[in-house]
């Protein structure tokens, strides 16, 4: 049973985030990844994350597929025009890579190259858009294609903003432009996310939790402090800073957190900032 139909009978799902390298060398991640096999549903391929010019993500997703791996493709807008979009995602469909997570992608000004050209013709409603008008068989444009896609189409979330009814409305918009599943932003705030989730039940979909991994004292600051959506309460970042081991401390508050959540959620979204050698124990 794969990613898609597991999430359409109801199954609890588990999905990892992995960065392509910043370069060609992808043995040490595939390496700690196989391992994962039979434990993680789907591997989420990260596009230019922050930014940050790395590989890009259908290479990646690509060889995961060739190892038995199921991807879901992040394509961000930022980078590339419509043309260009349209054809990424006709050679992803190609080569076997049907799970999308499609986003609007951050600022090239944020990221490492911040002197280089953004595009941004569409934003993440508009790509979606775009990947569901493919699925009908037809181009942006109109033109027919030479055989439909069949996508499966998921958007970001952010269940913590302080305005959830403007985030519920985001939601709506991009249900009707064509998403099956969400993947939130990190939660650490169970009971705002449970107020949410009661909101958001009218619309019928899958809403995958997100749960990032503290590894260290300073990336919890840095987290909290300089990523926008991200909120990391006091109490863990100081859980993190008094402990002997952070990275064990780490494992401690995913665990708990993932306690909380799984009888409210439709699976988790694991985005392990590199470690992946703890998610075994996480999710076990």
């Amino acid at each position: 049973m794969n990613f898609r139909e597991k999430l359409e009978k109801n199954k609890f799902v588990y999905t990892v985030e992995i960065e392509p390298p910043k370069g060609v060398n992808i043995e040490e991640t595939l390496k700690k990844i196989i391992p994962l096999k039979g434990i993680i549903d789907a591997f989420n391929v990260t596009d230019m994350q922050s930014s940050v010019m790395r590989a890009s993500s259908w290479a990646l997703a690509a060889k995961l597929k060739e190892m038995g791996l199921e991807p879901i493709l992040q394509l961000t807008a930022r980078d590339r025009n419509i043309i260009a979009l349209q054809g990424d995602l006709l050679g992803c469909f190609i080569l076997g890579i049907k799970n999308l997570l499609l986003l609007t992608g951050d600022s090239s000004k944020k990221g490492d190259h911040p002197f280089a050209k953004e595009v941004f013709e569409v934003d993440s409603v508009g790509l979606i858009r775009i990947a569901q008008r493919l699925n009908g068989g037809f181009d942006w444009a109109g033109n027919k294609l030479k055989g439909e896609t069949d996508f499966f189409i998921g958007a970001a979330l952010n269940p913590l903003v302080e305005d959830q009814d403007k985030e519920l409305k985001k939601m709506e918009k991009k249900i009707k432009a064509g998403v099956k599943f969400f993947q939130t932003q990190p939660v650490f705030d169970v009971d705002k996310f449970y107020q949410f989730m009661k909101k958001a039940k009218r619309f019928k979909t899958k809403i995958i939790a997100g749960i990032i991994f503290l590894k260290s004292y300073r990336v919890a600051n840095y987290l909290h402090e300089k990523v926008e959506g991200i909120y990391i309460p006091y109490n863990y970042r100081e859980r993190i800073r008094k402990s002997k081991d952070a990275k064990e401390e780490a494992v401690k508050i995913a665990k708990e957190i993932i306690a909380e959540l799984k009888d409210l959620t439709d699976g988790i979204h694991l985005m392990p900032l590199g470690c992946y050698e703890f998610l075994g124990e996480i999710i076990k």
